[in-house]
């Protein structure tokens, strides 16, 4: 069997039950891992009409094939269930040792059905699984949850844990990992909350052996050296993720004052990761199996903005809390981001759906009166962390931004959803896709909404990487269109593998996809070829796309914000907008799409889909 584990962990709050369900190797062959097998469980067990905050959702927790290996940035766990925000797939993964933790005690996955009538945690010890009374961490925010339950259990045992915006239902709240690792995106912390789950505690003590231990090393010690050699992730361990707001304030890609401002050169300096590093790095900090460390510990020591140390924001964060929201003090930044994780709050959607308030305030669609006497003002840092609260406490008009940007706009009315930016409800991760065209594609086709880790697009538009022996050489001009429905169709067969894998895409960028599909092979034992490996990606895309069909999503769902559709007059994109039209054509074809937007039959039955097709013609 090599490193997949072979069954799944079954638990049932609502009847305080447990059981393993057993995995066959054809569905792990064909689904990898991570994502794929996530989709492949939903669809085999969950309806796809359920209310995602009802107990009828299932939330389901997936290691990959490399999980618990010493294979470089191998760490990921992926989290699936259907989105409270977006009311379509909703996916989430984050780096850490829970992923490594669930393999060693024996599963490839958890299931965690139905939902508790009181606040409880799940304790699991290798095959010994409990269920526990939260009752006293009920209320408690992440940090302090997380110290309980590791002072309570032990440093050897990892915690999954959500804040007060899981258990008040914010639907973009989160699940953290420890205090680091956080599965931010589509409102799994409410899904959580919804059951009444606090956490989950585990331990394994078992080992995780590849099939073929000497090719496994060998393509191990090969991509380590890779990793280790790029000039990409010696940039993100010297500065950390945050290096990119001055890359993208040149390309015109950093989001400025909720993508109306196209020059963010002025804010790049003062927000980004070489500042971080000069003014409140302490040291970095690496998931588990990670080389590169691209996690900042960091410590606001005086001003009225000051945190115990930490984590640090990453790009994400530091865009989402300061350049769309215009607020260059970092150390206001850095605040916001403690606040957020501490909340339990993805720190994109929060800081978009804040920008998005703003501009409505600035418009005056909302009023101080709204806000309960408060403000919310372009550059305010005060005003922000007002509303944070609000939000995850959902007092005020903070009940009303905790429904996310699409939500709110249809509840002020008017023209506010002129001012949103996002995606199948989903708000846009901090790029602006007039300066990198394909990225934007990417956006619009991505399953659960605009999500900057559904393909590889960005980073090969950004001449980050190439992979020639898939037919991607490199060289691209960000700003063009023609060519992108091709390549975005390939970019996200690779990023499906790597969700799948759970392997963090930095690495990913450092070794070919053909040693990707040799330390697959080497790992489980199945005899990957790379034409195999990319016709899992296709599968499991697929797979999802049809399962968002299932759930009400067509063709016309899969668009581009109006305002990414008027240029800016400044900046490094100065006069780019995509040209969606022409791109989602050659996408459309590429990737086996009718009219309607539903995968074609026939496509499905060649990728071994045929159950998926029957329920969608």
């Amino acid at each position: 069997m090599g490193t997949h584990r072979g069954k799944i962990l079954d638990i049932d709050l609502s009847k305080g039950a447990f059981k393993t369900t057993k995995l066959n190797d054809e569905v792990l062959r064909k689904f990898v891992g991570g994502a794929g097998l996530a989709a492949k469980l939903f669809f085999d067990r969950v309806s796809p009409d359920i209310d995602p905050l009802s107990a009828e959702n299932v939330l389901f927790l997936v290691a990959g094939p490399l999980s618990g290996t010493s294979f470089p940035t191998s760490s990921r766990l992926l989290a699936a269930f259907k989105s409270p925000q977006t009311g379509i797939w909703g996916q989430g993964s984050a780096g850490g040792n829970f992923a490594a933790e669930m393999k060693r005690a024996g599963y490839d996955g958890i299931a965690i059905y139905g939902a508790s009538k009181k606040p409880v945690y799940i304790l699991i010890d290798d095959d010994k699984v409990e269920i526990k009374d939260a009752a006293d961490l009920w209320g408690k925010d992440i940090y302090e949850t997380a110290d309980i339950l590791k002072q309570r259990h032990g440093a050897k045992y990892d915690v999954l844990e959500i804040g007060p915006a899981g258990e008040n239902l914010v639907k973009y709240a989160n699940i953290m990992n420890t205090k680091w690792g956080s599965i931010s995106r589509c409102g799994g912390g409410a899904v959580m909350g919804s059951k009444k789950l606090k956490a989950i505690v585990i331990r394994g003590t078992g080992k995780v052996t590849p099939a073929s231990p000497e090719a496994f090393e060998s393509v191990r010690k090969s991509a380590l050296g890779k990793v280790k050699e790029s000039v990409v992730t010696q940039a993100l361990t010297a500065n950390g993720t945050a290096m990119g707001l001055e890359v993208n304030a040149i390309t015109g890609v950093l989001p400025v004052k909720n993508f109306t401002v196209g020059d963010g050169m002025w804010l790049a300096p003062l927000l980004g990761g070489s500042t971080i590093t000069a003014q409140y790095l302490t040291k970095p900090h690496a998931c588990f199996t990670c080389p590169i460390a691209c996690k900042r510990t960091v410590k606001v020591v005086e001003g009225p903005y000051t945190t115990q140390e930490g984590p640090g924001p990453q790009y994400e964060t530091v865009c989402a809390f300061g350049s769309l929201t215009v607020i260059d003090d970092l150390a206001a930044v850095i605040k916001m981001s403690e606040m957020a994780d501490r909340y339990g709050m993805d720190s994109i959607s929060c800081g978009a759906t804040i920008a998005f308030a703003m501009e409505c305030f600035e418009k005056g669609l909302i009023t101080s009166k709204d806000l309960d006497g408060g403000q919310l003002r372009w550059g305010n840092a005060g005003d922000v962390l007002a509303v944070m609260e609000k939000i995850a406490y959902r007092k005020g008009f903070g009940a009303v931004l905790a429904e996310g940007s699409r939500s709110a706009a249809k509840k002020i009315g008017k023209n506010a959803k002129d001012f949103t930016v996002e995606v199948k409800g989903l708000e846009f991760a901090m790029y602006d896709v007039r300066g990198s065209h394909g990225h934007g594609l990417g956006f619009m086709m991505s399953n659960r909404g605009a999500c900057h880790v559904a393909s590889e697009i960005g980073k090969i538009e950004s001449s980050w990487t190439a992979w020639p022996e898939i037919g991607i050489t490199g060289g691209y001009d960000p700003k063009a269109d023609e060519g992108k429905g091709e390549l975005n169709f390939i970019c996200e067969n690779v990023a499906m593998l790597a969700n799948s894998a759970t392997l963090c895409q930095f690495s990913l960028m450092s070794f070919s996809i053909t040693e990707l599909a040799e330390v697959l092979k080497a790992a489980t034992g199945f005899d990957y070829s790379l034409d195999e490996i990319m016709q899992c990606g296709e599968r499991i895309w697929m797979f999802q796309r049809g399962l968002n069909n299932l759930m009400g999503v067509t063709a016309a769902d899969d668009r581009m914000p109006k305002r990414l559709l008027a240029p800016l007059p400044d900046g490094g994109a100065a006069g780019s907008v995509p040209d969606v039209k022409l791109m989602l054509k050659d996408y459309y074809k590429a990737r086996g799409l009718d009219a309607k937007g539903r995968p074609l039959k026939e496509r499905l039955v060649s990728l071994g889909l045929s159950e998926l097709a029957a329920k969608l013609y």
